[in-house]
């Protein structure tokens, strides 16, 4: 499975020890940057790539990180094709829902309040949770990307 990633200044080292974990987990991952600590860049300019080839590829995941992860799920979700769900701590079965019952696509990440080793658990959990694919999960998907 191919991972797209990327974050804004915010969320640039986790990016960056994200991107070896996947590695080692045997995933190719694609990085869309940022690829420098730059504390005035905006977050859009790296989280739409990120979403627009996660919509292009529909057996990809993708992971966008920044501050809250707010903003970057609502820039992700903007692209037909990319459900993003956000995780910023608390209950992993959060992220377990967002996969079963939403077929989420791309995961935000509040870098701000998350620690490393919290990150990789979820990112984990994430990859490895199915979507069930019942019936009134794929009407309900349905309906969110016809209002798009």
């Amino acid at each position: 499975m191919r991972i797209y990633i990327g974050t804004d200044h915010a969320g640039f080292e986790l990016k960056e020890k994200l991107v070896i974990f996947l590695k080692e987990l045997g995933y190719m991952v694609e990085d869309f940057g940022a690829y420098s600590y730059e504390s005035q860049d905006d977050y859009p300019d790296f989280i739409r790539k990120v979403a627009e080839a996660v919509a292009q590829d529909p057996l990809s995941r993708g992971f966008v990180l920044g501050g809250s992860g707010q903003g970057e799920a609502m820039c992700a979700n903007r692209v037909n094709g990319a459900r993003a769900a956000v995780y910023y701590g608390g209950a992993v079965d959060i992220v377990v829902l967002s996969r079963e019952h939403n077929d989420a696509n791309i995961l935000s990440l509040g870098a701000r309040f998350i620690d490393e080793e919290e990150a990789k658990e979820v990112v984990r959990v994430w990859l490895e949770t199915p979507f069930s694919g019942e019936e009134r999960h794929i009407r309900r998907i349905k309906k969110i990307e016809n209002s798009k």
